[in-house]
């Protein structure tokens, strides 16, 4: 699932930081790996954190990662580091060691470079539009080159460089809250079109005033998703593709400018008792919209199991409310942008109807 997969893990999160500040080695000035999409450290520990802080996987691949070098590397799971990286990519890091930066970081992260088909997995559109999120645990200047495999790329082989292409670097890009817990550098970037099937995009950290470089292997699948994520949680691994139901009910007055919005039901098979939405907002009218309000009622007892991704949830079931995020309020004329959340309870059938306005 998205992010947390219950509300019950942002209490063990409190409980998790306070292990991990224990255990962030001396010589390690930053830290930070791709949160979305997920590297293989940031979803495992998601997938292993329970309510008392403890990690046990539920995943296969991260279970036999935490079987080899414990679960000390989670704990740190922003830590795939090389204080000597000095921006070095081929021969510093050799082929088969990509996703652990080598073998020279302070933590063993050496069975994250497993060949498995089973790491938690981000479901992508070739070509779409994506905000990376990057955990910025310490904030320092520098560049993020960002690669993904070429097309034809085995994924039951090691990573080498030379299956990676670079398609885009960033620098010094905003941040989401200040350094600590789980905020982040945040960046649009359109994703390499012509993709299709499993692919691994690479970001490669790159201080500016140290030689400290960081390393972050995500696992993506080009199927046409939205960023949904499998693989994650109890029963998450054995259906790696989630169920979309295409249908859509658009609103049926659009007020204030010109806004419509339009459902998605987002089937979760192994997640008994939940299901995810994506809902969409477009712009009907003829100028910039400065701000949206999305509305829905529920008749079914449903509830959010944990806050929306790119919104903010400001009224509670059943009256729900949605407002956009600082980042995706404005929308020129015809132009979209999406929200999702995880929820409890069964799916509505047919979707609730949606009023929008704006602001």
């Amino acid at each position: 699932m998205r992010l947390f997969r219950s509300a019950a893990l942002v209490a063990a999160l409190a409980v998790a930081l306070v292990t991990t500040a224990l255990m962030i080695p001396r010589q390690a000035q930053a830290h930070g790996v791709t949160m979305f999409p997920g590297a293989r450290t940031f979803l495992c520990w998601q997938d292993g954190l329970r309510d008392n802080g403890q990690i046990i996987s539920y995943n296969p691949a991260c279970a036999a990662a935490v079987a080899q070098s414990g679960t000390t590397p989670l704990y740190n799971w922003f830590a795939v580091l090389r204080s000597d990286g000095g921006g070095r990519t081929s021969g510093f890091i050799p082929d088969g060691q990509l996703c652990s930066g080598g073998t020279g970081g302070p933590y063993d992260f050496s069975a994250y470079n497993a060949v498995r088909s089973d790491w938690p997995l981000t479901h992508l559109t070739s070509g779409a539009t994506i905000q990376v999120k990057h955990s910025n645990w310490a904030s320092h200047p520098g560049s993020f080159v960002y690669y993904v495999t070429k097309n034809g790329w085995n994924p039951n082989g090691p990573l080498k460089w030379s299956d990676l292409e670079s398609f885009g670097s960033v620098t010094d890009p905003p941040q989401s809250g200040g350094p600590g817990g789980l905020n982040y550098y945040h960046w649009n970037v359109q994703l390499p079109s012509g993709k299709t099937g499993r692919h691994m995009i690479y970001i490669h950290w790159i201080r500016a005033d140290s030689q400290e470089n960081f390393y972050s292997c995500s696992d993506v699948v080009f199927d046409g998703g939205n960023g949904e994520v499998t693989g994650v949680g109890p029963g998450g691994t054995s259906s790696p593709t989630p169920t979309v139901t295409p249908t859509v009910t658009p609103t049926a007055t659009p007020t204030g400018g010109g806004c419509a919005a339009t459902w998605r039901t987002i089937a979760t098979p192994n997640w008994p008792g939940h299901f995810q939405a994506e809902v969409t907002v477009r712009n009907q009218g003829a100028s910039t919209l400065n701000g949206w309000t999305v509305r829905w009622t529920y008749g079914g007892g449903q509830g959010f199991d944990g806050s929306p991704w790119n919104g903010v949830l400001t009224g509670q079931p059943p009256s729900v409310t949605v407002k956009n995020a600082a980042y995706n309020g404005q929308l020129a004329a015809n132009s979209t942008t999406t929200f999702g959340f995880n929820a409890t309870g069964t799916a509505p059938d047919p979707a609730p109807a949606l009023t929008c306005s704006s602001p």
